[in-house]
């Protein structure tokens, strides 16, 4: 950077719009809360999480060995893969969103809301406020290769399987392709 270090506000800017980040990931993951209670069944496939369901635990081991390429896809799912909605986006986006209040809890101080609702309880449970901050750090770069091997996936999916899953992100509307013929599935 020109001039000085105490001329600029890059890291300012870059830890407001970081911060900034993390309120609309909370606001987004309470508006899909939201969603799952007023949208049709497809939509309330995340709420409550499955936990304690051996088909949906089934389903997750078999998306983890078909993202390895150790499995074929046999599993066609007209709503939600169980691996990415529910461990990577619920719960991934989840543990972001308590770990991150709790870090900004830290620096609000103890007054502070997000002090007494999550820096309170979270930093004592990890141990200690670094260790919080790697948690943080590593989750965020499982969400990222997550991510990337997930639209990897789905591309490849769109191309080689029998059903649709870009354009459904498009239109919303499901096609399965069938010898040529495709048929409506919504």
């Amino acid at each position: 950077m020109p001039r000085e270090v105490g001329d600029n506000f890059l890291m300012g800017y870059i830890r407001f719009v970081h911060f900034a980040s993390g309120y609309v990931l909370a606001v987004g993951l309470l508006f899909r809360i939201y969603w799952a209670f007023v949208c049709n069944h497809h939509a309330r496939q995340l709420f409550p999480p499955p936990i304690f369901d051996k088909a949906f635990w089934s389903g997750v081991i078999h998306e983890v060995r078909w993202y390895a390429f150790l499995a074929k896809a046999l599993r066609k799912y007209i709503g939600h893969n169980p691996l990415a909605m529910h461990i990577m986006l619920l719960w991934g986006t989840l543990f972001m969103i308590v770990t991150g209040f709790a870090l900004y809890g830290e620096g609000t101080g103890m007054g502070s809301w997000a002090y007494v609702l999550f820096s309170s309880w979270v930093i004592p449970l990890f141990g200690q406020s670094q260790d919080v901050h790697t948690w943080h750090h590593l989750v965020m770069w499982v969400i990222i290769c997550f991510v990337i091997v997930h639209i990897y996936a789905a591309v490849r999916e769109d191309i080689m399987s029998r059903q649709s899953l870009i354009s459904t992100m498009v239109s919303g509307w499901r096609m399965f392709k069938d010898k040529g013929k495709p048929e409506d599935a919504h």
